[in-house]
């Protein structure tokens, strides 16, 4: 885990919620579970703006396993022009592109930026 609340965990490749407090939906949010969420998305956006200048950093919500809703899964994408051109699109038929071809980052990338989001954090 690179940061979190009592409620939220936030790691190298999503903020989901903490096992004991799963929810399938948004409006199934309590007051204080949603109060944790908003500015744990906002810090963590930051970071990755901060540690990777992508054109833009994505907030998407996936609820699905299976077709089924399960839980939520925030991903926090950093959308670069490099990639935008390598895959012809942007917005979800990006993510959806990548997700069709397999690609995943390198894994020492992950590494480098989990060793660097914790400090970026507390910032």
């Amino acid at each position: 885990m690179v940061r979190g609340t009592h409620r939220w965990a936030a790691r190298c490749r999503d903020v989901d919620p903490e096992p004991e407090a799963a929810r399938q939906g948004v409006s199934e949010l309590s007051d204080d579970e949603a109060a944790e969420l908003g500015p744990l998305l906002l810090r963590s956006a930051a970071v990755v703006d901060e540690l990777l200048n992508p054109e833009q950093v994505y907030t998407c919500l996936w609820s699905h396993a299976g077709g089924t809703p399960v839980h939520i899964h925030y991903v926090i994408f950093p959308a670069t022009r490099e990639l935008m051109d390598e895959h012809g699109d942007y917005g979800p038929h990006l993510q959806v592109a990548m997700f069709d071809a397999g690609i995943t980052p390198p894994e020492a990338e992950v590494e480098a930026f989990a060793n660097e989001a914790p400090a970026a954090f507390q910032d």
